[in-house]
């Protein structure tokens, strides 16, 4: 039986989505242990993507696939998950679902607080930079990133031999006090490419890049002419959409 998970998690502690050998600090790793201790069978969690360490994610969709069904599997593995990692919901899904290969569709937001001091309660899930920034250039820069672009220039593997084309349905930028939310939707993001990408729109809102200059910044393919990679702790994976949801 194949089950499609939606979780959330706080990733400060852990070492990104990715079960590692060297490391059982994993995400992947720990909900497969949870499976295995629930249900005595071994797992593999599929991911819809596999965030960084020290990222977050309130809508990541997984999927697992088990040898029969197990009554009240979500409230049995919460009891077993740390409380900064929590399954929403648990549902039977087609045979061939697979929360990566369906996926057509995510939503990534990265939080950046400009104010002077670190907000004692934010600070594992909002960047603080404090700087003053142009928002309106901003917002005109992130206009220019939107369609679709061959995006290497925003990635930090460069030796990726997958297709650097994706495409960008909106950026959207959200001012409420001292607090700046950078919103990402489109049908897919390279590795490190949502940080890059707002690392590159805030260094045009402290005037570092001209606005004019991201048409060239794209058409570049060279990972040196965008911006800085903001740090982990900023991002989060918003939600994830797949054709049946439509």
């Amino acid at each position: 039986m194949n089950y499609k998970i939606v979780l959330e998690y706080e990733g400060t502690r852990y070492n990104g989505w990715q079960r590692q050998v060297s490391t059982p600090n994993t995400i992947q790793g720990i909900i497969e242990d949870a499976v295995k201790s629930v249900t005595g069978e071994n797992a593999e969690v599929n991911g819809s993507g596999r965030t960084d360490g020290g990222t977050h994610a309130l809508g990541q969709v997984a999927n697992f696939k088990l040898s029969g069904k197990y009554d009240d599997i979500m409230d049995r593995l919460n009891e077993e998950l740390p409380s900064d990692i929590r399954i929403l919901s648990c549902e039977e899904a087609d045979e061939r679902f697979h929360a990566r290969l369906n996926a057509i569709g995510k939503t990534y937001s990265y939080k950046i607080d400009t104010g002077k001091k670190v907000n004692v309660f934010t600070r594992r899930t909002v960047n603080h930079f404090c700087c003053k920034l142009d928002v309106d250039k901003m917002e005109q820069a992130a206009v220019l990133l939107t369609g679709t672009h061959d995006f290497k220039s925003f990635c930090s593997n460069k030796r990726t031999k997958k297709s650097t084309v994706r495409t960008i349905y909106s950026i959207d930028i959200e001012e409420k006090g001292s607090e700046i939310t950078f919103t990402y939707r489109g049908n897919g993001f390279l590795y490190n490419m949502v940080r890059i990408l707002t690392g590159t729109i805030i260094e045009v809102g402290m005037g570092k890049i001209k606005g004019e200059d991201i048409e060239n910044i794209i058409e570049a393919k060279d990972r040196s002419r965008a911006g800085m990679t903001m740090p982990p702790r900023g991002l989060t994976l918003v939600c994830v959409e797949y054709k049946e949801d439509k």
